[in-house]
């Protein structure tokens, strides 16, 4: 059958994940933290047979890609499809910067949460799309039986509500370096096993969004 199980993986910390600022397609790299995050993270995951490691192209993501994949032993693959929302105008705002700046758009997110389009930006609607797009396709690529894949909070959550039963956007967080297990049924269906695993990070502080119930 292929893969039975796939590990979903949010990036390290950032500084702007520790202001509050939403980052969207920004170049931001791993802060010190984060990269401490990500080192305890590759302590956990070298153990647990994963075959094939794949991950968003976003500067944060590919530098926790490179850390756990010099542990694993192999490269990681880079998908620009596993990015994070565009949040294009909006990027680099804070949420109350966003509210104040933004208030007739805000209002129309607040109203229309899926199919809003941020200005210069995406909806969460073409977000799902590619993101499911991409999984499909490693799905049916890749014959090893574990595989982690490094993605974003929103891009994670929306790829759950598609493909596990009953799973709503803002039923969790997922917070920096989070482990996400979901596993391959007989059937072809997915079961979550485990959501926002950070028992690795042994105490150290983490960044979770958890304005409005979840992220935009």
């Amino acid at each position: 059958m292929g893969i039975k199980r796939i590990i979903l993986i949010r990036p390290g910390e950032t500084d702007w994940n520790r202001q509050g600022r939403w980052q969207g397609w920004v170049a931001s790299p791993l802060n010190a933290h984060g990269r401490l995050q990500v080192q305890r993270l590759a302590n956990f995951v070298r153990n647990i047979g994963m075959s094939a490691l794949y991950s968003s192209d976003l500067k944060r993501a590919e530098q926790t890609a490179q850390i756990l994949a010099d542990r694993l032993g192999f490269a990681p693959v880079l998908d620009e499809r596993l990015r994070e929302r565009n949040i294009g105008q909006w990027q680099g705002l804070t949420l109350t910067e966003m509210q104040a700046w933004y208030a007739d758009q805000y209002q129309q997110l607040l109203a229309d949460r899926i199919g809003f389009t941020v200005p210069g930006g995406e909806s969460l609607n073409d977000v799902k799309a590619r993101v499911l797009a991409a999984f499909n396709d490693i799905i049916k690529q890749d014959k090893g039986e574990t595989i982690g894949i490094i993605s974003h909070t929103t891009a994670i959550n929306l790829l759950l509500t598609e493909i596990i039963p009953g799973y709503k956007i803002g039923d969790t967080t997922i917070d920096n370096t989070a482990v996400t297990t979901i596993q391959r049924e007989d059937d072809g269906t997915w079961k979550l096993i485990r959501v926002n695993d950070t028992l690795h990070l042994e105490g150290l502080e983490t960044q979770s969004f958890k304005e409005l119930g979840d992220r935009l």
